[in-house]
């Protein structure tokens, strides 16, 4: 059994689905934090059978909640203080995203105005949809 030690203080991303540490770690730009990152991944879970973990010492201004409630709002984030948990955050889908991801749209004003920020807004909660600000292109992975 592989035994990664706790946090003293920091963040837990738990219950990350089997397979996406790799993706939220480039979304959020960890590598470039100087910060300490763990990364577990297919961790044995009752729950889901199995799941990443991403632990990040120091404080919670690093991470964007935003970006972690858009690719997946089931994650948990722990919030660690003096090795114990001291609150557990909610995600929800953002309202919108800005520079988060980019239009595909070859016709969208973003695509000429190069310096113009790519933001989408949530069109349909139910089925996560987002659509550009400027031309309503849909999001498509």
């Amino acid at each position: 059994m592989l035994n990664i030690s706790g946090l003293d203080n920091g963040v837990v991303l738990d219950h990350i689905p089997a397979g996406m540490s790799m993706e939220i770690y480039k979304y959020l730009n960890l590598g470039k934090l100087d910060s300490q990152v763990a990364i577990i991944k297919n961790a044995d879970s009752q729950k889901m059978g199995k799941k990443d973990i991403i632990k990040i010492s120091g404080s919670l201004d690093k991470i964007d909640l935003d970006i972690i409630g858009f690719l997946n709002n089931k994650i948990t984030v722990n919030i660690i203080t003096n090795g114990k948990i001291t609150e557990k955050k909610t995600l929800h889908h953002p309202k919108k995203l800005t520079n988060i991801i980019k239009c595909k749209n070859p016709r969208c004003i973003t695509s000429i105005e190069q310096e113009l920020p790519h933001i989408f807004l949530l069109t349909d909660k139910a089925t996560s949809t987002y659509r550009c600000m400027y031309c309503e292109e849909k999001y498509t992975k």
